[in-house]
């Protein structure tokens, strides 16, 4: 198992309940910490429940949030929040849910740090995997029955063995920098988020019940490798600027500026039809990467990591037919999901100011008392809700 995030502990959680000895590699010298915000939907909570890790997840949602759109200028109106959506996600940091996941690993699945795979070979009986551990300066082979690599949106695991990141990394052509706020926005109750939508570029805070919120930029740009020549805050301020930032985008830009950890990073999709070849799978990110703006990369890694360890279950002496089972079960679920992206994507950020119009329109419509509630109705009918509500790894 390559990588020790939400895919990959679930991922080894699930194998060790079906017999398999696990043992993960991570890049990193020790276990991650903290995180940003994210929602957990029914497809992770129902996977997390089977692996008993459920009444650990917690939620720190409140049920008293409130979310504002804002501008400039300070001018603000309500906004659409998470607690609107009847049976909605539960809101989290995502280090609760690698916590809860990491309490339910058996003590006895074998962790190396600082240990990456340096090579891949296969054939039909086994793997054999060239394995660098980075602290000591020192590679080894060893032999495997199967190789899953849970290792990230720029997985190795998947360019050793599936090709290189231009065949599957698919651009959205947009930015996000993210970073846990040591404050609540000033002139805000303490448990309440905001939204300033502008063409192209947007600056949320998502509310937690227990602390201050996490913070989200993201922007539209026509030149992705001109974003990492900058600083973090230094591209984030040039995509806001020159107008005037006002009192609120100013000092959000001013805290994530002096943020001393922050996820600044491309947009991209991986588009990949099999997850698997011969001795080697992908799960989470890695195979299907979702976006932030589906808010199911969390739960659809669970839901993996769970399925799959399903399939190898159901089928203990036919890894390919395990693989490809647990493929066509869950290629739907994340089909459907990717092509909902860019809907996603406009509501967080408006490409133009088309959309930023369209998109007002909608939220107005949302929040009006007499249209807001039939709306609400119909989005508690719609396939994209009830898609997000099914527990896709069910056995």
């Amino acid at each position: 198992m390559v990588g020790l995030g939400i895919a990959g502990i679930a991922t080894a959680i699930r194998l060790r309940e079906a017999g398999w000895e696990p043992v993960v590699v991570e890049r990193a010298p020790q276990r991650r910490a903290g995180g940003y915000f994210i929602v957990l939907w029914e497809a992770g909570t129902a996977a997390a429940r089977r692996l008993g890790v459920l009444d650990a997840l917690g939620d720190r949602a409140d049920p008293d949030t409130a979310v504002y759109e804002v501008n400039r200028a300070g001018r603000r109106h309500k906004g659409v929040s998470f607690g609107s959506i009847a049976n909605g996600p539960r809101v989290l940091l995502r280090g609760d849910v690698e916590d809860a996941l990491f309490s339910g690993l058996p003590g006895d699945v074998e962790i190396r740090y600082s240990t990456v795979p340096a090579h891949i070979v296969q054939d039909a009986a086994g793997v054999d995997v060239a394995l660098h551990d980075t602290a000591a300066d020192a590679t080894t082979t060893e032999r495997f029955d199967l190789v899953v690599g849970a290792d990230g949106l720029r997985s190795t695991v998947r360019r050793l063995v599936f090709g290189p990141d231009a065949n599957h990394l698919h651009p959205l052509n947009y930015m996000i920098g993210v970073c846990l706020l040591d404050d609540q926005v000033p002139g805000f109750r303490p448990h309440d988020g905001l939204v300033l939508a502008e063409p192209g570029r947007s600056a949320w805070t998502f509310p937690f019940g227990d602390r201050p919120p996490s913070l989200l930029f993201s922007y539209r740009t026509a030149d992705v490798d001109a974003e990492f020549r900058r600083t973090p805050a230094g591209s984030v301020r040039a995509a806001f600027g020159p107008e005037p930032a006002g009192p609120t985008l100013g000092w959000l830009l001013d805290r994530f500026e002096g943020a001393g950890d922050v996820l600044f990073d491309s947009v991209h999709q991986v588009r990949m039809r099999q997850w698997h070849h011969g001795r080697v799978a992908l799960v989470g990110d890695a195979a299907w990467c979702l976006t932030l703006y589906t808010g199911l990369g969390a739960s659809s890694a669970i839901a993996g990591g769970d399925l799959l360890g399903t399939m190898l279950q159901r089928h203990p002496d036919d890894l390919g037919r395990a693989l490809s089972d647990w493929n066509a079960r869950l290629l739907p679920f994340v089909v459907q999901q990717q092509e909902t992206v860019q809907t996603m994507r406009r509501f967080f950020t408006p490409a133009d100011r088309g959309e930023q119009a369209r998109r007002s329109a909608m939220l107005r419509l949302a929040t009006a008392p007499m249209i807001g509630p039939a709306m609400a109705r119909l989005r508690e009918r719609s396939p994209m809700l009830a898609m997000r509500r099914l527990d896709v790894a069910a056995p």
